[in-house]
């Protein structure tokens, strides 16, 4: 399993960030993390980092309904800005609507719809992948 260098998590839930950081510790997955609260902050983080030549996350665990801009927003932003190293970023949300699967399927950046809360095995999953 490879361990992941930086994780990106962009949710609006403290307890749903403070949980997930908590997995990642223990299950040893990465090295560090990016924690943004909504779609615009963590776009205009993130393009910054693109436009500076800086190192992008590996991973990015995105939640669909925030505040500000929501997931679908971000991804429709961030899938615009030329990025030379492939993300990986899974959604991770408590929609279960067949509709936001099948519209996550459309992101070719979308590698794969998590519904929450994430737990061990899927972080097991992700590092395998």
């Amino acid at each position: 399993m490879k361990k992941i260098d930086i994780a990106c998590i962009i949710d609006d839930d403290p307890i749903f960030v403070f949980g997930t950081k908590r997995i990642m510790q223990i299950a040893n997955f990465c090295n560090g993390f990016l924690v943004f609260h909504n779609g615009k902050e963590a776009y205009d983080s993130l393009r910054a980092i693109i436009l500076a030549g800086e190192k992008l996350p590996d991973l990015i665990l995105l939640d669909l309904n925030m505040p500000i801009w929501d997931g679908w927003h971000f991804l429709d932003e961030f899938t615009q800005i030329p990025i030379e190293k492939p993300v990986t970023l899974y959604i991770v949300t408590s929609s279960i609507d067949p509709e936001d699967t099948e519209r996550a399927k459309s992101y070719e950046i979308v590698s794969n719809y998590l519904v929450k809360p994430i737990k061990m095995d899927d972080l097991k999953k992700i590092m395998a992948d």
